[in-house]
């Protein structure tokens, strides 16, 4: 992230944001509210300083801060799980489950849509082709990781970073 000196002093610096997990969001919610701009996008030219090479590390990424980004609300989660199961898996099961008709009709069509939208992503990433249809199954990881993020807060683990949990269930 970068940010301009005037901005980050607007905001009271980095003082503002030293206790949030998700850091970047909440630097970026600080600078919003504020009355500043903030601006997502790709680049080329940027680089990760972080190398997630398996699942696993994907997983232990994601599930630090998942259930943080719902505000640790059981609502919130079951929302964001229904949406997901909807909206990303129902297409490839009615797709493959559901006997020949207008079900399984709809849920193919779901899917080469979902393909079709994910298509670009695939492309800019350098990604194989096959990935693109793939995106149910990278939903149901990140749902997953959700899920596992939540049942961390809740065991008193949650927000793991660097070996310590980094919050407490409220």
């Amino acid at each position: 992230m970068l940010i301009r000196r005037p901005a980050l002093e607007r905001i009271g610096g980095i003082e503002r944001i030293r206790g949030e997990l998700i850091d970047d969001c909440a630097l970026a919610r600080a600078v919003k509210g504020s009355g500043g701009r903030v601006w997502l996008g790709l680049s080329d030219a940027a680089l990760s300083i972080r190398q997630y090479r398996t699942f696993g590390e994907i997983g232990s990424m994601s599930s630090r801060t998942a259930f943080t980004q719902l505000g640790h609300s059981l609502w919130i989660l079951t929302g964001a799980t229904v949406a997901m199961t909807v909206t990303y898996l129902a297409p490839p099961v009615l797709t493959l489950a559901a006997p020949h008709g207008a079900a399984s009709g709809m849920g193919a069509l779901a899917w080469l849509l979902m393909t079709a939208a994910y298509w670009p992503a695939v492309r800019y990433f350098k990604r194989p082709w096959y990935w693109a249809p793939l995106l149910p199954a990278i939903a149901l990881v990140y749902l997953g990781a959700t899920l596992h993020s939540a049942v961390a807060h809740w065991r008193g683990l949650g927000g793991m970073w660097k070996g310590r949990a980094q919050g407490r269930p409220g």
